[in-house]
């Protein structure tokens, strides 16, 4: 990926001690091909102190969020790159002034040779300003800007006026994006705002461009099938009228999960991928069951890992793990890494029906409806109340044919149907 212009300056360096060098680099670490910073945590300007071991910024890969973390103690030096920026791997992201320079030197010498030392003057008597002409500096204080925290891209990171327009208009869009506490609305106008705005795409959204875009080129085809869950309903209220365990919520969820991997025993081809360039099918020993989860960060499907060895309770005691960090943005690398297949909740917002695309290299993704009481007939015509849901499921058809997901379907089915035959075969 194409990383944004990265500006290169010495003028954040401020005194430290006599003694202070420069630490080797804070680099993106080697999760992704690329990363997307977010805001800094801490320190958020240069010279600001920084502690061994204490945060400094989070990244975010196409896949999950990493905080990145001092390895000395120190001063900012240098600040590579702003919030929102794509960083290549290995680029660095920050750079520090430390004190004790065995320290310093007893870590570079593990790091990359090409490594240049940015502390060429270690001994300054007083705090380096920012380079700029007398007219830049006097826009930068008509407009409110401290001029030390822009970026200069002239010549030795001279601050130019194109800089200090465009962090203008920056600080300009983060402000306006930033919700009101108390926002005014006014009954006799209307707002005549209507100009387009142009969002990138980061982290999962990003990813599932890319995921998406791949799984529309692969041949697939769908299952549908009605459920009755008058038992299923039954059970889950069974579960909350004998919970003991306030911190635990009982849903329908993790049944649908124990059920599903009951059936993926007798059909484990579901529970399979394919290889393209090898023709090859693997057959997954672990049921890693991924569950899309819909944030304000974007869409994620972390999975739980051997769902074949897990108990109900287990099951939702790591669903509300991983909810807790998905609404967080803290899944890790292997909370959303080695899913073997996937569930689609669109239920729990209100769909009666969904048609998902596969979450590859899997080879099925099953959408769940909402579960809601419709009118059957008896044999005898008479009428009754029954709780129905509608799953569709997507599949690889290079792996599997419709009678394969068809006979699986109506496995899993009378597990949902009757988890009588469910907990007589759990182990």
């Amino acid at each position: 990926m194409i990383a944004r212009r990265i500006w290169r300056s010495h003028r954040f360096l401020r005194p430290f001690s006599s003694s202070s060098v420069c630490a080797p680099p804070l680099l993106a670490p080697y999760h992704s091909q690329s990363f997307a910073s977010r805001p800094f945590l801490v320190p958020s300007l240069s010279g600001d102190p920084v502690e061994e071991f204490q945060p400094l910024c989070e990244v975010q890969s196409d896949k999950a969020t990493i905080e990145i973390t001092s390895r000395f103690k120190g001063k900012v030096a240098l600040i590579s790159h702003a919030p929102g920026d794509i960083i290549k791997v290995g680029e660095t992201l920050v750079k520090l002034a430390v004190e004790d320079a065995n320290d310093a030197l007893q870590v570079s010498s593990d790091t990359p040779k090409n490594v240049e030392p940015i502390c060429s003057k270690p001994k300054l008597d007083t705090l380096v300003g920012a380079l700029s002409t007398p007219a830049v500096r006097t826009l930068a204080k008509d407009l409110g800007i401290d001029i030390n925290l822009v970026i200069g891209s002239g010549k030795d990171g001279r601050v130019l006026k194109e800089d200090v327009l465009q962090f203008s208009s920056q600080k300009q869009n983060v402000t306006d994006s930033a919700p009101s506490e108390n926002p005014v609305i006014r009954g006799d106008s209307v707002s005549t705002n209507f100009e387009d705005q142009i969002v990138p795409l980061r982290g999962f959204n990003r990813a599932m461009v890319k995921t998406m875009t791949m799984a529309t080129k692969v041949p697939h085809f769908h299952f549908v099938e009605e459920i009755n869950c008058d038992a299923l309903v039954k059970l889950k209220h069974f579960f909350k009228e004998h919970n003991t365990d306030s911190t635990v919520k009982h849903t329908f969820l993790p049944t649908l999960i124990k059920s599903l991997s009951m059936a993926l025993t007798k059909y484990p081809y579901v529970n399979g991928c394919f290889n393209e360039e090898s023709l090859e099918i693997i057959l997954k020993g672990s049921h890693n069951i991924g569950v899309a989860m819909a944030t304000e960060h974007g869409l994620v499907v972390p999975n739980i890992k051997n769902v074949q060895s897990l108990s109900l309770l287990e099951i939702t005691k790591e669903m509300s793990r991983l909810q807790h960090l998905a609404t967080n943005n803290k899944l890790s690398p292997e909370d959303v890494t080695g899913g073997t297949i996937t569930l689609s909740n669109i239920g729990a917002i209100g769909g009666k029906f969904g048609s998902p695309l596969l979450n590859l290299p899997e080879v099925a993704i099953i959408a769940l409806g909402r579960i809601e009481k419709v009118p059957k007939f008896k044999e005898d015509g008479s009428v009754y109340p029954a709780s129905t849901m509608m799953v569709n499921i997507a599949a690889d058809h290079r792996v599997l044919d419709g009678a394969t997901v068809a006979r699986f379907c109506c496995q899993w089915k009378e597990y949902i149907e009757k988890p009588e035959l469910l907990m007589l075969q759990m182990r």
